[in-house]
């Protein structure tokens, strides 16, 4: 790797100077809106089966938050939920100076107790798309979840042009409520979630076992007929008006499942990453992976006379629910009505080589709008990704160690000098990666601690994350999400990491910045970031089952007592110093 330097505190201030400017160019006419949500359980049928559902306001997935650039957000949550704690994240929001407001239950914050009420305010400093989702227990499997959009100001031109724009929310759906799944992941041995029962698109979708989809005419299986909702059939996508080119905001918030999204006969130009504008590329589908987000422009210039289907595929696991689809008409048909083709079968799902190339050619920023990428990093992170077994328990772990959340968030023993409150020695900063095989099953062994990675604020950060094989003999794709900052992709590899021929790969010319990025089978990913948000911000696989491994792990309290034992979960925890939190 590299050899560490003094960290680029002059680049660090250059970056938030340029921050300061923008946020003053759109200030004289920023605004605050307002939302008040009540957060508890209904009944919904979003697959045309009912089960209940963790709604905002009776709904689920929740309200599409608009904003403006510089705009500030406020929601007050009340929590009616009546036996469980909850908290909101703001997925893709830095939070500069609002730490508080991530919404990360045991890092940033307390719990939002049973019948309390607490208000997230913050400052949207950046155009994109972005999503808010519960980060407390399993709660996002249960549907709280909804994205936010965040439009340039007036008079700012973007590096491409359409004529409306619409949003598209990607899910996963079980009917197992999330308790069932989460004693599963507690037991010994380890009973997995499964595959989820119905993929959604915004929000919607039909039940079909899948069997019983393959079935060419259909099939007199009892398990095939299963009770639904009246009328139920796939929703309707939008409708398009001949020779308009849209806007697509494509938003994945599965818990499982990486997808790929299609509408049939329409090219997408992906043209955003995550909120950042990426060079152009065409592509007839998009592979999208556990939060990330992209806008792709489709221009309606197919026959307008009939409807196409959009459909959303499970890949990177082997396809055992059936796909979601909706329904693209155009202005004058019936938009409920069926397309006249058959439904489109996706791409094969374990095409590892298409996923990677996807991946690839959308790592490179747009021509206009490169951020310069610091030319070598003051600190390099090895960061081994495994399944361990640690305590009796499958979990995950980085480096041989499986994070536990302390009793008290670390942001407030931070803030308030609570130096016992977590594990004061640092986690491993690499692991023997010239002798590791990642064709194996890791060994049986590991630790559970609440360490946390402290970053000299300023300080520019490679994180190299390297795939194995897990304890099924089998390597996932792993979508891995940093709070408070977005990162530059450096690069994707194949096979095993070798720091001394790798990072002469990295692209340090024009690298896209996103805050999700995909680690694919058996191979490695390479990201870079300043540590210049100071505050305690998390990394971890956006794959809730993965997340959420419990074991023996500490409870978060709450402002009137104890909140249940969080999940021991695997990822990086990073503190930037800074005098407001010593």
């Amino acid at each position: 790797m590299p050899t560490p330097r003094r960290p680029q505190r002059m680049l660090a201030a250059v970056l938030l100077l340029l921050c300061s400017l923008a946020a003053l160019s759109v200030s004289a006419e920023a605004k605050v809106h307002h939302h008040t949500w009540d957060i508890a359980y209904h009944y919904k049928s979003l697959d045309c089966v009912e089960k209940l559902a963790v709604t905002i306001n009776g709904e689920s997935p929740g309200p599409t938050i608009h904003a403006t650039q510089g705009d500030t957000i406020v929601v007050t949550v009340h929590n009616k939920l009546e036996t469980e704690n909850t908290g909101i994240h703001w997925h893709g929001i830095r939070q500069i100076g609002s730490p508080w407001a991530d919404g990360t239950v045991g890092v940033t914050q307390c719990p939002i107790l049973p019948g309390d009420t607490f208000t997230y305010r913050f400052v949207v400093d950046r155009p994109g798309t972005y999503f808010y989702h519960a980060h407390y227990g399993m709660q996002r499997v249960a549907g709280l979840d909804g994205m936010l959009v965040v439009s340039a100001p007036d008079g700012v031109a973007e590096p491409f042009t359409y004529d409306e724009e619409r949003t598209i929310l990607l899910m996963d759906w079980w009917h197992k409520s999330v308790y069932e799944q989460a004693v599963g992941l507690a037991s010994d041995p380890l009973k997995f979630v499964g595959e989820p029962q119905s993929l959604l698109i915004n929000g919607r979708g039909v039940f079909e076992p899948f069997h019983c989809s393959r079935a060419p005419n259909g099939s007199s299986d009892a398990a095939c007929n299963v009770p639904r909702s009246a009328g139920c059939a796939p929703p309707p996508l939008f409708t398009a008006v001949p020779g308009k080119t849209y806007r697509l905001r494509v938003g994945s918030l599965t818990s499982l499942s990486a997808l790929n999204f299609a509408i049939e006969g329409h090219s997408m130009t992906v043209v955003e990453v995550d909120g950042h504008y990426v060079r152009p590329v065409v592509v007839d589908s998009l592979y999208i992976y556990s939060g990330e987000s992209y806008s792709v422009l489709v221009k309606a210039d197919q026959n307008p006379s009939r409807n196409y289907w959009a459909a959303s595929h499970v890949v990177a696991r082997e396809r055992n629910t059936t796909s979601a689809m909706a329904i693209l008409s155009y202005a004058g048909n019936d938009p409920r009505a069926p397309p006249p083709t058959p439904r489109p079968e996706g791409p094969a799902w374990d095409d590892v080589t298409a996923r990677v190339e996807q991946s690839r050619s959308l790592a490179v920023a747009h021509p206009d709008h490169v951020l310069p990428v610091p030319p070598r990093p003051d600190r390099a992170l090895l960061l081994l990704n495994t399944q361990n077994r640690i305590g009796g328990h499958t979990k995950w772990a980085i480096n041989g160690v499986s994070l536990a959340f302390p009793a008290t968030p670390y942001l407030v023993s931070m803030k308030r000098g609570l130096q016992g409150a977590y594990d004061a020695r640092p986690p491993p900063e690499t692991y023997d990666f010239r002798s590791y095989d990642i064709e194996r099953p890791p060994p049986a062994n590991g630790t559970v601690a609440s360490a946390v990675y402290r970053l000299a604020l300023g300080s520019v950060v490679d994180l190299v994350l390297q795939n194995t094989v897990a304890l099924n003999k089998k390597s996932e794709t792993h979508p891995w999400h940093l709070h408070g900052h977005d990162f530059w992709v450096l690069a994707y590899g194949d096979g095993k990491f070798d720091p001394e021929r790798d990072t002469a790969r990295f692209n340090l010319r024009d690298p896209v910045m996103k805050n999700t990025v995909a680690l694919h089978p058996k191979g490695w990913t390479a990201v870079r970031f300043v540590a210049d948000n100071p505050g305690v911000w998390l990394f971890h696989c956006h794959i809730e089952a993965h997340v959420h491994v419990h074991g023996h792990g500490g409870g978060v309290r709450g402002g009137r007592g104890q909140g249940r034992p969080l999940a021991q979960v695997y990822h990086g925890l990073w503190t930037i110093q800074d005098p407001a939190l010593t």
